[in-house]
C-alpha cells in the first residue's frame, strides 16, 4: 500500500499548497497519491495553473461521506487563517 492510500474503507481529508503561488486547495478522496498525481497531472484543469501542488496536511475518515462532510465544511469558512492553523497544528479543531 502507498502511502496516503486508504486501507479498506478509509478516506481522506486534505489540503494542498501550490509551490508557485502559496494558494491552498481542500479536497477528500480514497486515495490520496493517486488524487495528488491528479491535480498534478492535465486530469484538474482548475489547477493547472497552481501547480505544482503539495500535501500540507491529510487527515483520515472511516468513510468518504465523513470527509465529504468536513471537506465542505472547510471549504465553506474560507478562511485562508483556519487553514494555516490547521497546516500548523496538523489537526483540524474548529469542525465537528
Amino acid at each position: 500500500m502507498h502511502i496516503g492510500e486508504a486501507s479498506g474503507t478509509m478516506s481522506f481529508v486534505y489540503i494542498l499548497q501550490s509551490k508557485k503561488t502559496g494558494r491552498y486547495y481542500i479536497g477528500s478522496t480514497n486515495d490520496l497519491s493517486r488524487r495528488l498525481a491528479e491535480h498534478n497531472s492535465d486530469q484538474t484543469k482548475s489547477l493547472i495553473y497552481q501547480r505544482p501542488l503539495v500535501v500540507v496536511f491529510s487527515k483520515e475518515y472511516g468513510n468518504l461521506s465523513d470527509a465529504r462532510r468536513i471537506e465542505r465544511k472547510l471549504k465553506k469558512m474560507k478562511s485562508r487563517s483556519i487553514i494555516e492553523h490547521i497546516v500548523h497544528d496538523q489537526e483540524i479543531k474548529v469542525v465537528s
